[in-house]
């Protein structure tokens, strides 16, 4: 039992290089992008399994390299799982709420309405139509706020305005 302590005592920060790489990997399935948590990660394992290859040789860096995908694949999934039916479902981390289809009568009912930037648009923001506020995108890069507007077309829920001159 002595011996088995002192060797993870020895290898710490190898285990703790795989560990930690592991959980930032399983972290980047619940977070947007490839950034900078499944990179982290990535690196933390390759130097858990370059450190196993200088120390113990190929074979053993080439059994440490499966071990860590393996229990990054057994992580994820089970994270997964629990984000659909588990504990990690309820949580604010997961979005529950279902969004309800778009209506392309209402929508295309907007082109050439016009309205005016209740924010200003870089290119998106807030305008408003007939009394109701909109989340809308400018064909431009940018339009300041109170200035008219007309809708020039309308892509799934995406409404694209374009400036009023004059």
């Amino acid at each position: 039992m002595e011996s088995v302590m002192s060797v993870i005592v020895l290898n710490l920060p190898l285990v703790l290089c795989l560990l930690v790489g592991v959980a930032l990997l399983v972290l980047e399935v619940f977070v947007p992008g490839f950034g900078f948590p499944g990179v982290s990660g990535l690196v933390l394992i390759v130097i858990g399994v370059v450190m196993t290859w200088n120390t113990y040789g190929p074979v053993a860096g080439l059994a440490v390299t499966l071990i860590a995908l393996a229990l990054a694949g057994i992580s994820i999934s089970v994270s997964i799982k629990s984000a659909a039916n588990g504990k990690l479902s309820r949580s604010a981390l997961i979005l529950n709420e279902v969004t309800p289809p778009v209506d392309h009568e209402e929508t295309n009912a907007l082109l050439g309405k016009t309205g005016k930037t209740l924010t200003v648009l870089n290119p998106v923001g807030f305008a408003e139509f007939d009394g109701v506020r909109l989340n809308v995108v400018s064909e431009g890069s940018y339009l300041e706020k109170d200035k008219p507007v007309q809708v020039t077309n309308v892509e799934g829920n995406k409404i694209i305005v374009r400036e009023m001159k004059g």
